[in-house]
């Protein structure tokens, strides 16, 4: 099968936004976009033949008029569409693992900026061994505020609120830097934005944010998260240097894991960028002013989705789409 990008398309807003961004990522990796629509109507005595014509009719509209509109913005796009029967879950997912990135839509969460991911995009997010990107629809006058509350609350589930105090005055101080940038970051040019655990490093995904940023000739912006161990709390406390230690032996590890990544894209602008606090909530502070936050996610267990909780708070309260990439 041909190199592609996939969507999944149904008639919401947030799917049409999703076949745009797919569009855009086909046309600058130079391979075709495939439109999908999973057609879950079952065909039996119960539901009128004309009903289901009427159905099929409509979608084949809907992807006709998509393909046509992805053809007109990206002259030259090659761009094939498919309606399939089935479960839309296992479908999209067995779409997705055909294709170099499949886009899916995401419901907005109410009058403030994240998503809310249903049960088709979560399982084939969970699932899939391929990279799968949640995107939106814009929502202008989305409150920031309302953002940094449910980021607060998914850091806490997702990592706990005492390893930052932990670090000292160093942990404080950064933390206090990294609020301040964060608060700048919206007035500041578009990037792409990395979250990464050095200590376990993943070439699927630092190949898909390197590549993202160089095909787009964004900046690249590095987000490592780190906590110290809770028996290091009192140790910080009477001796700040333990966490400024802890520290700089972090930054040190981020700045030489992405050395050969840098020598290997050397057109794309890298900030690399340690924090101290809950993974998730660094990253939902770093979405905002991004094109795209790119993270991890652990390969699958047999016939279980899984989906770690640092990728399940991101892709719910990120201001930006969100590209979630199967470690190897």
């Amino acid at each position: 099968m041909n190199r592609h990008v996939t969507v999944g398309l149904d008639d919401s807003t947030e799917s049409h936004a999703a076949a745009a961004w797919a569009a855009r990522e086909a046309s600058s990796r130079g391979v075709a976009l495939r439109l999908v629509h999973v057609e879950e109507w079952p065909v039996t005595p119960e539901i009128p033949l004309t009903l289901t014509e009427a159905l099929v009719e409509r979608y084949e509209t809907l992807l006709r008029e998509a393909a046509e509109r992805a053809r007109r913005d990206h002259p030259g796009l090659d761009v094939t569409t498919e309606m399939v029967h089935g479960r839309a879950g296992a479908e999209l997912t067995r779409a997705a693992d055909e294709s170099e990135v499949t886009a899916l839509g995401s419901r907005g969460l109410g009058g403030f900026v994240g998503f809310l991911v249903g049960s088709v995009s979560l399982a084939v997010v969970a699932t899939s061994t391929r990279p799968v990107v949640l995107v939106r629809a814009e929502q202008p006058g989305a409150e920031a505020g309302a953002t940094e509350s449910g980021a607060t609350e998914s850091g806490a589930a997702a990592g706990g609120s005492g390893a930052a105090g932990a670090a000292g005055a160093a942990g404080a101080a950064e933390q206090a830097s990294a609020g301040a940038e964060d608060a700048a970051v919206t007035g500041s040019p578009p990037d792409v934005v990395l979250g990464l655990d050095i200590s376990r490093p993943s070439d699927p995904l630092l190949e898909f944010a390197f590549g993202t940023a160089a095909r787009r000739n964004l900046p690249l912006r590095v987000v490592h998260s780190w906590s110290p161990p809770a028996s290091y709390g009192y140790a910080a406390i009477l001796d700040p240097e333990i966490g400024t230690g802890l520290g700089r032996r972090a930054a040190e590890g981020l700045a030489e894991l992405l050395r050969p990544w840098r020598s290997r894209f050397p057109e794309v602008r890298v900030v690399e960028k340690v924090v101290v606090g809950p993974a998730a909530r660094e990253l939902v502070h770093a979405s905002r002013g991004a094109e795209l936050l790119v993270v991890g996610r652990r390969g699958r267990r047999p016939a279980l989705p899984h989906l770690g909780h640092v990728a399940h708070a991101v892709i719910h309260h990120s201001a930006a789409p969100v590209a979630v990439v199967p470690l190897a």
